[in-house]
């Protein structure tokens, strides 16, 4: 990551002076781009860093969240900063360049998208090989929708638009030259835009979510509810409530229906077996809170009613 920032922002720089020397109104973007990349990357570093903090008397559950904050603000940089800026640089080009503008000379601007071409792609095809062995059989959109830990697909993501950028940069500026037509720059200024803010959208949908306490996919739900009422204690399961409070610490609350005749320490034992069951299933399980719950009334349809007083979870 430390070493991503640091190519990030050398390109950064290059881009920028080379757009000064052309007038490439693709190349400004690619800048912009590059330097919010620079400032992104930092931001999930320092969300990594912060959610591995222990957790506080200020913060009960630990700081997991964090990861979850910086990469909505990483979204939020790129649609803004990135995205925003690039769109903005592409109409402006288009309306102030004069149709018999002429062109500066492009191959310095073709070696420096050459050169970001061949690092961007070394630290995307890193990105892709954990990517791929992370989501094993699932789809990548399945994937991305259903992981817990945003710092993966971030980069992923990221890398993916630097090298689609750089590509519609590519076309900008040589089908400018060939044509002799200015204002093809800046309509490659304005795709690298949208296209940034595609990115963020997606970023921040992810986020939000997470943010807000999304919890297990109902497949996952599902899995949790048999391994509890597989326990030979256990009548059924009543709510299960469950939160993310960072990629890899996962909050289960629920009320049980303990069959009928169950002592206090039997019931007491079952749960802690309930727990283990729980945490072997899902390693990511921290924090389990089990309520004990009264059976129904002989005719009701209501389920598990819970019990004034009793909650040895």
């Amino acid at each position: 990551m430390v070493a991503a920032i640091i190519g990030n922002l050398l390109i950064a720089i290059i881009k920028f002076a080379v757009a000064l020397t052309t007038g490439s109104s693709a190349m400004i973007s690619e800048g912009i781009h590059s330097l919010v990349d620079t400032g992104n990357g930092g931001l999930v570093l320092l969300g990594m860093k912060r959610a591995m903090q222990p957790p506080d008397q200020a913060h009960p559950f630990g700081h997991g969240k964090s990861l979850y904050f910086w990469t909505h603000i990483v979204a939020v940089s790129i649609f803004g900063i990135g995205g925003g800026m690039s769109v903005y640089e592409g109409i402006s080009h288009i309306r102030h360049v004069a149709p018999a503008a002429q062109m500066g000379d492009p191959t310095m601007a073709y070696l420096v998208l050459g050169a970001a071409f061949l690092v961007e792609a070394g630290s995307f095809s890193v990105a892709i090989r954990q990517f791929i062995a992370a989501k094993g059989s699932l789809g990548a959109w399945e994937y991305i929708r259903r992981s817990k830990d945003p710092s993966l697909y971030t980069v992923v993501l990221e890398d993916s638009a630097a090298l689609l950028g750089l590509v519609f940069a590519f076309l900008g500026i040589f089908l400018g030259h060939y044509f002799n037509n200015p204002y093809l720059d800046g309509i490659a200024s304005i795709a690298i835009g949208l296209l940034l803010m595609s990115v963020a959208g997606v970023l921040s949908s992810r986020s939000s979510g997470l943010l807000l306490g999304e919890g297990v996919n109902p497949d996952e739900l599902a899995e949790i509810r048999l391994c509890v009422e597989s326990d030979p204690a256990v009548e059924r399961a009543g709510d299960i409530l469950t939160m993310y409070m960072g990629p890899h610490d996962l909050l289960v609350n629920m009320g049980v229906c303990f069959a009928a005749g169950t002592t206090a320490e039997e019931m007491h034992v079952a749960i802690r077996r309930i727990e283990a069951t729980l945490r072997q299933a899902f390693p990511e399980t921290n924090r389990v809170y089990i309520e004990a719950e009264s059976l129904p009334a002989p005719g009701a349809t209501d389920g598990c009613r819970p019990k004034r007083g009793s909650g040895p979870g």
